[in-house]
């Protein structure tokens, strides 16, 4: 069993919607107009997030319901509004789907140094030396397929399988997102990572012209793939756990990439919370941080997304459906992108992506 290392993958996320949702103890209204006007409500606390809404807010419930304190959230916020609001900040904590913008939003200083109880149940190569943000789940990218189509033993085994142009000859061809799209992003920077920039460019235009389908977001390959209009799609690997909650089209499989001798290991990254350096309910935001470091809100946190978690002992979390198909995250050969590198990535893969056209793409 090959034990993990460091993983990290940079993304910023392209998307910058707002929206603010009441339920229960949580307000909806628009971002809180001063911190001076949230420090006159200790009992309150502000929470920014560009993880999916369906993901959060029933976690913002539960930490309302256990603790009375008061949330207001803000979905789909992106991390440049930490930046654009530093002299003027309102969040107290930023919830992201990568750790990678939790990076690069503390090479920023605008995280600031914490010490949670709880804090040691995250491994060391999943949080910041100065525990500033730190991981609760993690996903590994890899290849979804349709059993009807295509055996295991036929299927690419490695990212650099790609490169070939008979993967464009198989039948319904294979899917993957445009450029914008996080994890793309993510998985872009960690090869940039691994191969340097003339390589990866060179990856890129292969995926982008073998393809047969360029989507917006993985949600929609994993369900072409179980249809049978694509017979692979490159995705992370809760996408394919959700398939398999479907009542149909839910006869597929999943292949962890790179995990031979002298492979790079497979891709990951992570999603985690950052304490915004400044925020106007520090108490309120201590709080949360040790109320989600226990046992039961690290398996809240994963919740519907059916992510790994990184401690494999709360696994009893998810559906029974799909308990079988759960791995200890612990046991895949994962890429060593070690966390200082987080952040360093960000300008220069958007750059490449922009340059490659794979931005705009979706066929």
């Amino acid at each position: 069993m090959i034990k993990v290392k460091k993983v990290i993958a940079l993304i910023l996320a392209s998307a910058f919607l707002m929206s603010l949702l009441v339920t229960g103890c949580t307000t909806k209204g628009t971002a809180p107009s001063s911190p001076a006007d949230q420090k006159s409500e200790p009992r309150e606390l502000v929470v920014y997030s560009n993880r999916n809404e369906k993901f959060v807010q029933a976690l913002l419930d539960k930490f309302s319901s256990d603790t009375g304190i008061k949330v207001v959230a803000l979905h789909g916020a992106n991390p440049l509004q930490i930046i654009e609001e530093a002299n003027n900040v309102r969040a107290d904590i930023f919830i992201s789907n990568d750790l990678g913008s939790l990076g690069y939003l503390h090479l920023q200083g605008l995280l600031q140094e914490s010490n949670p109880n709880g804090i040691e149940t995250i491994p060391e190569f999943f949080r910041a030396d100065d525990n500033a943000f730190f991981a609760i789940s993690v996903r590994a990218r890899g290849l979804i397929y349709n059993k009807d189509l295509i055996t295991e033993e036929d299927m690419p085994k490695s990212v650099e399988d790609l490169f070939d142009p008979k993967w464009a000859e198989v039948e319904n061809g294979y899917a993957i997102t445009r450029g914008g799209n996080g994890g793309m992003l993510g998985h872009v920077s960690a090869l940039r990572y691994q191969w340097g920039d003339e390589k990866t460019a060179l990856w890129i235009a292969a995926i982008r012209s073998n393809s047969a389908g360029i989507y917006q977001g993985h949600g929609e390959i994993r369900r072409a793939v179980g249809a049978g209009e694509h017979t692979f799609g490159l995705v992370n690997n809760y996408y394919f756990h959700q398939q398999l909650l479907e009542p149909d089209n839910n006869n597929v499989g999943f292949i962890y990439l790179d995990q031979g001798d002298g492979q790079m290991g497979a891709v990951s990254n992570a999603a985690g919370v950052g304490l915004v350096k400044g925020g106007p309910n520090e108490a309120g935001a201590a709080a949360f941080l040790e109320w989600l470091l226990m046992p039961e809100n690290q398996a809240a946190f994963v919740g519907e997304s059916l992510e790994l978690l990184i401690n494999s002992q709360f696994s009893a979390a998810y559906p029974a459906e799909t308990q079988p198909h759960i791995v200890d995250f612990n046991s895949l050969k994962i890429q060593d992108m070690p966390v200082k590198e987080l952040g360093n990535y960000f300008e220069g893969t958007k750059e490449l992506i922009q340059a490659s056209g794979l931005d705009l793409d979706l066929k």
